[in-house]
This record gives C-alpha cells, structure tokens and sequence, in this order.
C-alpha cells in the first residue's frame, strides 16, 4: 500500500509514556496518541532515526532537529511520527504525524 502524507498535529495520550530506558536527550515515544480523534496505540518500533541540521548562529556544528519513527499501531496503518527539538515561535505542538500507510492483509482476494 502507498503513503499518504498527513503531516499534521497529534495528542499524546498523558499516562502512556514509556518510563525509564530512554537516552538523555531523546523524547519518549508516546504509547498512545490521538488523531482525528481516534487514539491508536503504538505496537511496535520499526525504525527510527535523526534529522539533523547547521547550527543557525554561523558554527559548523551539527543539532538534532527531529526525531523520526517508523511505527505500526494495534489499529494496523504502519505509520511515520516525528517530534520537533525546538519549535518555532510559541508553538507548543512537538509531535506530528508524517504518513500513513495501511497495512496489507494476509487475507487472499477474491
């Protein structure tokens, strides 16, 4: 199944955060979120990974601007969240949802 890019806004469900085994520095993948008002639940990390960008005040030193996840929900869609480091202007919303993709079926076709 193809993508479909979202790229909008998600709630992180309050109580479902991970506790311990994360590295400093990086964000707790939520264990739930809501979108469109739908919660879905995350089952399973398939990948993940930095997006990184030049220091905006002239250094030639490299900062950590998103993090990225590959995740598949109990609801099936395969999904791809991302969190801002630090967000622009007085925007509090950190975690967005890049794309979605639905799971296939194992279920033949008739």
């Amino acid at each position: 199944m193809p993508e479909r890019l979202i790229s909008e806004a998600i709630q992180p469900v309050a109580d479902s955060f991970a506790t311990g085994g994360s590295v400093v520095g990086e964000p707790i993948l939520p264990g739930q979120f809501t979108w469109r008002k739908q919660v879905y639940t995350v089952a399973s990390v398939l990948a993940q990974w930095r997006e990184t960008g030049r220091c905006s005040h002239g250094s030639r030193e490299q900062y950590v601007r998103k993090h990225w996840y590959h995740i598949r929900t109990q609801e099936g869609p395969l999904m791809k969240l991302y969190f801002i480091r630090q967000p622009r202007g007085k925007r509090s919303i950190r975690w967005f949802l890049y794309t979605v993709e639905d799971a296939a079926t194992d279920a033949p076709k008739t």
